[in-house]
Protein backbone atom coordinates (compact mmCIF):
# COMPACT_ATOMS: atom_id res chain seq x y z
CA UNK A 1 0.00 0.00 0.00
CA UNK A 2 1.55 3.28 -1.29
CA UNK A 3 0.64 6.15 0.78
CA UNK A 4 0.94 9.79 -0.81
CA UNK A 5 0.63 13.05 1.45
CA UNK A 6 -0.30 16.42 -0.17
CA UNK A 7 1.03 19.08 1.95
CA UNK A 8 1.86 22.56 2.23
CA UNK A 9 1.78 25.19 5.63
CA UNK A 10 0.82 27.73 2.91
CA UNK A 11 -3.18 28.14 2.89
CA UNK A 12 -5.26 28.30 -0.37
CA UNK A 13 -2.27 26.40 -2.56
CA UNK A 14 -5.02 24.07 -4.04
CA UNK A 15 -4.21 20.84 -1.59
CA UNK A 16 -7.90 19.63 -2.02
CA UNK A 17 -7.79 19.86 -5.72
CA UNK A 18 -4.30 17.72 -6.05
CA UNK A 19 -6.00 15.46 -3.83
CA UNK A 20 -9.36 14.27 -4.91
CA UNK A 21 -7.37 14.31 -8.14
CA UNK A 22 -5.08 11.84 -7.73
CA UNK A 23 -7.28 9.59 -5.29
CA UNK A 24 -9.70 9.94 -8.58
CA UNK A 25 -6.76 9.01 -10.66
CA UNK A 26 -5.43 5.99 -9.31
CA UNK A 27 -9.76 4.95 -8.84
CA UNK A 28 -9.70 5.57 -12.64
CA UNK A 29 -6.25 3.53 -13.03
CA UNK A 30 -8.29 0.30 -11.67
CA UNK A 31 -6.05 0.77 -8.37
CA UNK A 32 -8.52 0.34 -4.89
CA UNK A 33 -8.15 4.06 -2.96
CA UNK A 34 -8.69 5.37 -0.11
CA UNK A 35 -8.90 9.21 0.69
CA UNK A 36 -8.28 10.68 3.93
CA UNK A 37 -9.59 13.79 4.44
CA UNK A 38 -7.11 15.84 7.87
CA UNK A 39 -8.26 19.26 7.39
CA UNK A 40 -11.36 20.32 9.23
CA UNK A 41 -13.62 21.86 7.04
CA UNK A 42 -14.24 18.21 5.31
CA UNK A 43 -13.63 19.49 1.47
CA UNK A 44 -12.55 16.25 0.19
CA UNK A 45 -15.23 14.39 1.69
CA UNK A 46 -17.64 16.54 0.28
CA UNK A 47 -16.39 16.49 -3.13
CA UNK A 48 -16.16 12.49 -2.35
CA UNK A 49 -20.22 12.83 -1.21
CA UNK A 50 -21.07 14.29 -4.67
CA UNK A 51 -19.23 11.32 -6.91
CA UNK A 52 -21.42 9.54 -8.82
CA UNK A 53 -21.54 6.12 -8.41
CA UNK A 54 -20.79 5.26 -12.38
CA UNK A 55 -17.31 6.34 -11.62
CA UNK A 56 -15.12 4.33 -9.39
CA UNK A 57 -15.12 4.09 -5.69
CA UNK A 58 -12.69 6.07 -3.66
CA UNK A 59 -13.18 5.14 0.07
CA UNK A 60 -13.38 8.09 2.09
CA UNK A 61 -11.71 8.60 5.63
CA UNK A 62 -13.00 11.66 8.02
CA UNK A 63 -9.97 11.75 10.01
CA UNK A 64 -11.03 14.46 11.84
CA UNK A 65 -13.59 12.74 13.51
CA UNK A 66 -13.59 12.15 17.51
CA UNK A 67 -15.94 9.08 18.69
CA UNK A 68 -15.42 8.17 22.78
CA UNK A 69 -13.92 5.02 23.05
CA UNK A 70 -12.87 4.57 19.49
CA UNK A 71 -8.96 4.79 18.78
CA UNK A 72 -7.80 6.21 16.16
CA UNK A 73 -6.17 3.35 14.30
CA UNK A 74 -9.47 1.97 14.15
CA UNK A 75 -10.76 5.42 12.87
CA UNK A 76 -8.53 5.24 10.03
CA UNK A 77 -8.56 1.38 9.16
CA UNK A 78 -9.03 0.98 5.61
CA UNK A 79 -10.39 -2.09 3.30
CA UNK A 80 -8.21 -4.80 2.93
CA UNK A 81 -6.71 -4.48 -1.01
CA UNK A 82 -6.32 -0.89 -0.79
CA UNK A 83 -4.01 -0.10 -2.60
CA UNK A 84 -3.47 3.87 -2.41
CA UNK A 85 -3.55 5.89 0.09
CA UNK A 86 -4.40 9.67 -0.71
CA UNK A 87 -4.12 12.20 2.21
CA UNK A 88 -5.32 15.73 2.70
CA UNK A 89 -4.00 17.74 5.06
CA UNK A 90 -4.46 21.02 6.82
CA UNK A 91 -2.88 24.22 6.51
CA UNK A 92 -0.34 25.48 8.94
CA UNK A 93 1.06 21.99 10.05
CA UNK A 94 4.61 22.64 11.95
CA UNK A 95 6.78 20.74 14.46
CA UNK A 96 5.80 17.35 15.92
CA UNK A 97 2.37 17.56 14.17
CA UNK A 98 3.67 17.60 11.16
CA UNK A 99 6.39 15.04 11.72
CA UNK A 100 3.52 12.61 12.64
CA UNK A 101 2.37 13.40 8.88
CA UNK A 102 5.48 12.37 7.47
CA UNK A 103 5.45 9.15 9.10
CA UNK A 104 4.95 5.93 6.77
CA UNK A 105 3.97 8.21 3.84
CA UNK A 106 5.97 7.47 0.61
CA UNK A 107 5.63 10.42 -1.32
CA UNK A 108 5.17 14.17 -0.29
CA UNK A 109 3.30 16.21 -3.02
CA UNK A 110 3.80 20.03 -2.14
CA UNK A 111 1.68 22.29 -4.56
CA UNK A 112 2.86 25.57 -4.69
CA UNK A 113 1.44 29.04 -6.67
CA UNK A 114 3.05 31.22 -8.54
CA UNK A 115 3.84 34.12 -6.17
CA UNK A 116 6.20 35.51 -3.80
CA UNK A 117 4.06 35.13 -0.63
CA UNK A 118 3.22 31.39 -1.93
CA UNK A 119 7.37 30.50 -2.85
CA UNK A 120 8.61 31.98 -0.16
CA UNK A 121 6.26 30.17 2.34
CA UNK A 122 6.98 27.15 0.66
CA UNK A 123 10.34 27.34 1.07
CA UNK A 124 10.82 27.67 4.68
CA UNK A 125 8.49 24.76 4.80
CA UNK A 126 10.54 22.51 2.59
CA UNK A 127 13.05 23.34 4.86
CA UNK A 128 11.15 22.19 7.74
CA UNK A 129 9.83 18.83 6.18
CA UNK A 130 13.69 18.01 5.12
CA UNK A 131 14.99 19.01 8.82
CA UNK A 132 12.37 16.48 10.57
CA UNK A 133 13.20 13.79 7.77
CA UNK A 134 16.50 13.92 8.60
CA UNK A 135 16.43 13.80 12.36
CA UNK A 136 13.87 10.78 12.13
CA UNK A 137 15.29 9.16 9.07
CA UNK A 138 11.76 9.34 7.23
CA UNK A 139 12.40 7.77 3.52
CA UNK A 140 9.99 10.17 1.93
CA UNK A 141 9.93 11.35 -1.56
CA UNK A 142 9.48 15.13 -2.17
CA UNK A 143 7.83 16.30 -5.43
CA UNK A 144 6.82 20.34 -5.75
CA UNK A 145 3.53 20.75 -8.24
CA UNK A 146 3.27 23.79 -9.60
CA UNK A 147 -0.45 24.59 -9.50
CA UNK A 148 -2.99 27.71 -10.89
CA UNK A 149 -0.17 28.81 -13.55
CA UNK A 150 -1.16 31.22 -16.39
CA UNK A 151 1.64 31.23 -19.12
CA UNK A 152 4.13 33.71 -20.57
CA UNK A 153 3.86 35.92 -16.95
CA UNK A 154 6.10 37.14 -14.76
CA UNK A 155 4.46 35.08 -11.67
CA UNK A 156 4.88 32.05 -13.56
CA UNK A 157 8.53 33.10 -14.39
CA UNK A 158 9.53 33.61 -10.83
CA UNK A 159 7.99 30.34 -9.80
CA UNK A 160 9.86 28.50 -12.41
CA UNK A 161 13.33 30.66 -10.71
CA UNK A 162 11.59 29.53 -7.70
CA UNK A 163 11.62 25.65 -8.53
CA UNK A 164 15.11 25.52 -10.25
CA UNK A 165 16.37 26.37 -6.95
CA UNK A 166 14.76 23.78 -4.85
CA UNK A 167 16.46 20.03 -5.02
CA UNK A 168 13.54 18.49 -5.55
CA UNK A 169 11.41 16.70 -8.72
CA UNK A 170 9.00 18.90 -10.17
CA UNK A 171 5.81 17.06 -11.31
CA UNK A 172 4.32 19.41 -13.72
CA UNK A 173 2.92 22.76 -13.91
CA UNK A 174 -1.16 22.92 -13.54
CA UNK A 175 -2.41 25.58 -15.83
CA UNK A 176 -5.10 27.59 -13.85
CA UNK A 177 -8.67 26.41 -15.53
CA UNK A 178 -12.31 26.29 -14.51
CA UNK A 179 -12.42 22.66 -15.39
CA UNK A 180 -10.97 22.27 -11.93
CA UNK A 181 -14.18 23.48 -10.78
CA UNK A 182 -16.23 21.98 -13.05
CA UNK A 183 -14.92 18.61 -12.15
CA UNK A 184 -15.11 19.37 -8.11
CA UNK A 185 -18.92 20.48 -8.28
CA UNK A 186 -19.03 17.13 -10.53
CA UNK A 187 -17.16 15.17 -7.71
CA UNK A 188 -15.02 13.96 -10.00
CA UNK A 189 -11.24 14.16 -11.53
CA UNK A 190 -10.33 16.60 -14.28
CA UNK A 191 -9.51 13.64 -16.26
CA UNK A 192 -12.66 12.12 -15.96
CA UNK A 193 -14.31 15.29 -17.77
CA UNK A 194 -16.08 14.21 -21.15
CA UNK A 195 -15.24 16.86 -23.26
CA UNK A 196 -12.37 17.60 -25.51
CA UNK A 197 -11.57 21.36 -23.33
CA UNK A 198 -10.30 19.21 -20.83
CA UNK A 199 -7.83 17.43 -23.15
CA UNK A 200 -4.51 19.39 -22.54
CA UNK A 201 -5.15 19.04 -18.55
CA UNK A 202 -6.11 15.10 -18.87
CA UNK A 203 -2.08 15.28 -21.09
CA UNK A 204 -0.65 16.85 -18.06
CA UNK A 205 -1.81 14.55 -15.36
CA UNK A 206 -0.73 11.53 -17.47
CA UNK A 207 2.46 12.53 -17.38
CA UNK A 208 2.51 13.96 -13.49
CA UNK A 209 1.00 10.52 -12.90
CA UNK A 210 3.94 8.82 -14.91
CA UNK A 211 6.77 10.40 -13.05
CA UNK A 212 4.56 9.98 -9.71
CA UNK A 213 4.33 6.08 -10.34
CA UNK A 214 8.06 6.00 -11.00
Amino acid sequence: MKKILVINAKGGCGKTTIATNLASYYAASGKATALFDHDPQGSSLVWLNQRPERFPEIFGVNAQQQESGVTRSFLHRVPTGTERVVIDTPACLRGHQLGQYLRDVHSVVIPVLPSVIDTQATRRFIDEIQQISKIHQYPVKLYLLGNRVKPNTNALHGLEAFIQQQCIPLLGMLRDTVNYVHASNLGVGIHELPHEKANRDREAWQKLMSQLED
